[in-house]
């Protein structure tokens, strides 16, 4: 049985000192875990201004898309499978604020994300695409 793939869409955001923008996660999957922004696409939304939405949505922060970073596929609820494209950021504006799936948002350098706890696969997908904070 083929299972549903959902296309969803990150933001790996990067403020001028270096610190990658993180959420901790309110609703599954990895409901309490710290990730980048991002979520599903609407229907006939791009990836690319799904993750500026996102964003804004989860955090409040206005970002520009600078290039695609990769490609994931990870579990989702009920037998979905999202396949999500990053794409790295730059800031564009706005307030940092947690808000939709977002129970907290934050800047974080590289030391405080090794203290966070991450879901599943998002330290080594950062690492692999060379995006890890400073």
């Amino acid at each position: 049985m083929q299972r549903k793939c959902e296309p969803c869409a990150g933001g790996i955001v990067l403020d001028a000192s270096g610190r990658l923008l993180v959420v901790r996660r309110s609703k599954p999957p990895s409901a309490g875990m710290w990730s980048i922004p991002g979520g599903r696409c609407k229907p006939d939304e791009t990836a690319h201004d799904a993750c500026v939405r996102e964003v804004a949505e989860e955090t409040g922060v206005i970002v520009e898309v600078l290039r695609s970073a990769g490609r994931v596929t990870r579990d989702g609820p009920g037998g979905v499978l999202y396949d999500i494209e990053d794409f790295v950021c730059s800031v564009r504006g706005g307030e940092l604020q947690a808000g939709d799936d977002a129970a907290e948002a934050r800047w974080v350098t590289r030391a405080q994300l090794d203290d966070l706890d991450l879901a599943r696969g998002v330290f080594e997908a950062l690492e692999s695409w060379d995006v890890l904070p400073s």
